[in-house]
């Protein structure tokens, strides 16, 4: 039994499903992963249930009848690893913007009870992505900056999608509270668990952008994080969660 498990949310991600698994199941820590896959009708599920047979013991298959969003893909995926016996538990994404050899600095912070939460960050060391055009960098680390001047964390990138959280984080933050689902969702998660006052350390990543496959980004998700950011905010003067 692994101590720790990767969650990577799917839809449409066929090119890069088989690859992303056999490339976490290669790394020297013996990861397990839980594949969340919004009924994708390019057939990532099915993909996933052929790699099972192979990795019966390490690949788990949650399957929702709706795309549902990237929040509530990761909550679901919470709450099923929580009813298992997993310390460590990873959000990571399929298209390999998040390197996979990146997860053992998220696990080994976590591990040594250096960090609650490890997150691999693009910004705490410059601008570390490769193959964005400047105007989504631009987009990104002005997002990053604009959530750290609203809320006050002390990260340089609260947008970030790669996190290595402790079960006790998880465990004390109000899962069926989380109110955002796409951009939005990551900060959201930080926020809240800064609030609780688990440490929270960023670990200096490159991320490259997804040769295969579309991405999912769009303005509507932006626009939930711009706008949430300052909600987020002010509801936290008012309650403790």
């Amino acid at each position: 039994m692994s101590d720790a498990i990767v969650i990577i949310p799917t839809y449409n991600e066929i090119e890069n499903i088989e690859a992303i698994i056999k490339a976490v199941f290669n790394q020297k820590n013996s990861y397990h992963i839980l594949v969340v896959d919004d009924s994708s009708p390019d057939g990532t599920a099915n993909a996933v249930k052929k790699l099972k047979e192979e990795f019966p013991d390490r690949l788990f298959l949650l399957e929702r009848k709706d795309k549902s969003g990237l929040g509530t893909a990761y909550i679901d995926g919470f709450k099923w690893c929580l009813g298992r016996e997993y310390d460590f538990i990873f959000e990571m994404d399929a298209d390999f913007s998040h390197n996979p050899d990146d997860l053992n600095k998220l696990y080994d912070v976590c591990k040594s009870g250096n960090a609650d939460v490890a997150v691999g960050s693009r910004y705490v060391k410059g601008v570390n992505v490769v193959n964005w055009p400047m105007s989504r960098i631009l987009l990104s680390y002005g997002a990053s900056k604009y959530v750290r001047l609203i809320t006050r964390m002390k990260l340089h990138d609260t947008t970030a999608g790669f996190v290595c959280y402790h079960r006790k984080v998880l465990e004390a933050l109000d899962l069926d509270g989380i109110r955002f689902v796409g951009y939005a969702f990551q900060i959201e998660m930080k926020f809240k668990a800064y609030k609780k006052g688990f440490k929270i350390v960023e670990i200096p990543v490159i991320f490259t952008d997804r040769t295969k496959g579309k991405s999912k980004m769009s303005g509507s998700i932006i626009s939930e994080a711009v706008f949430g950011v300052i909600s987020l905010k002010l509801n936290s003067l008012f309650t403790k969660q």
